[in-house]
């Protein structure tokens, strides 16, 4: 026990003893930044997602493939899209034929006008016969209107059905259109079994597997550009009036922080980004990286102003409610602070050039 506090109070001594630097403000040419952490991502990047609910039966790419536009990259087994077709295509096959001159109900129709035709010549016979019996007293009054009246509804059954055969026609000629148009809504949902490249690019990422069921909307690959990254930021609430598009900004990846990128801010999206309780930004890169990852962590510098021959303290003599210790001094001295970058704060007012900055108190 002994030996262990001899060793804490040594330790104790030497802490005590140690002194921290001073400082003095100094004339700097300085540059102000905005921190953005982030993650490099493919240009034109989309995800591709299945048009139908089924098993993936068949994945025809891997990660790091090239795909063209066009290209079949998985096969959706929905059996559904598939009798859904077939189905319209004999009810299509059924509605053809009820347009023909052979349709059934337009031949019963039309047989039964002729014998209406035939009936309404008849009756209109015997009604101008009944009309001269009439006017030489050999039939009596209700005989002849008897007479008329049949051949008045001659007239209206040949009337009906001439009607019924044009509504017949014209509602297989509707059938027809709705069928038509059936089978081609359904040979396009089975050709959505076909999932196929929206926009050729590389695949950067595989997100199912054959055997995988999936609904209409989920996500199979992720695909991008494959020759051009961008810088993807999220930019803090508090900073984000800061940023414009045109401004400078140096970008390091997590894999290399040996190596600064240049870049410029492409684009500020207007939306807040809940997940990560940021703005996201667009950094177009000067010369892009040799790296091109999806994903791959990097921290960039946002220039948003500079300034040169700025009369400046390093930030850690800078306390809260902008308080500095000066040598001498009879308490802490209140400065008013200006340009302000990442290491050094510039004074407009309250300090000279020989003042002693000292640490400040913990």
């Amino acid at each position: 026990m002994k030996r262990l506090i001899v060793f804490s109070t040594i330790l104790l001594f030497t802490a005590c003893g140690k002194k921290d630097k001073e400082g003095k403000p100094e004339y700097k040419d300085i540059t102000e930044t905005v921190f953005a952490s982030g993650v490099l991502e493919p240009n034109n990047k989309y995800n591709l997602t299945a048009q139908s609910e089924g098993y993936v039966v068949a994945l025809n790419f891997t990660e790091g493939d090239q795909v063209k536009t066009g290209d079949v990259l998985a096969i959706v087994d929905n059996q559904q899209a598939v009798f859904n077709q077939k189905a319209a295509e004999q009810l299509l096959g059924i509605s053809q034929v009820n347009v023909s001159d052979n349709a059934p109900v337009l031949k019963q129709t039309e047989a039964s006008i002729v014998l209406a035709t035939e009936k309404l010549k008849q009756d209109e016979q015997q009604f101008n016969r009944y009309k001269k019996l009439l006017e030489s007293n050999s039939i009596s009054k209700l005989e002849y209107e008897n007479m008329q009246l049949a051949y008045e509804n001659s007239k209206t059954n040949l009337s009906n059905l001439q009607q019924t055969l044009k509504l017949q026609k014209q509602q297989a000629d509707q059938q027809l259109i709705n069928q038509e148009a059936q089978k081609n809504i359904n040979s396009f949902l089975s050709g959505n079994n076909e999932v196929k490249a929206v926009v050729g690019g590389k695949v950067y990422k595989k997100m199912k597997e054959v055997g995988d069921y999936v609904r209409k909307g989920d996500v199979i690959a992720m695909i991008g550009d494959a020759h051009s990254v961008y810088a993807r930021v999220n930019v803090d609430e508090s900073n984000i009036a800061k940023i414009k598009p045109g401004q400078k900004a140096i970008i390091q990846l997590n894999t290399n922080k040996g190596i600064n990128y240049e870049g410029v801010m492409d684009e500020v999206l207007p939306a807040f980004e809940d997940a990560s309780q940021s703005f996201v930004c667009k950094i177009k890169f000067d010369k892009e990286p040799d790296l091109k990852i999806s994903g791959t962590q990097l921290q960039a510098n946002i220039v948003i102003g500079s300034k040169q021959k700025a009369f400046v303290i390093p930030r850690s003599f800078l306390d809260y409610g902008n308080k500095v210790n000066v040598k001498g001094a009879d308490g802490a001295v209140i400065v008013k602070t200006g340009f302000v970058s990442s290491d050094w704060v510039e004074i407009i007012e309250g300090l000279k050039e020989n003042d002693v900055l000292l640490p400040m108190t913990k």
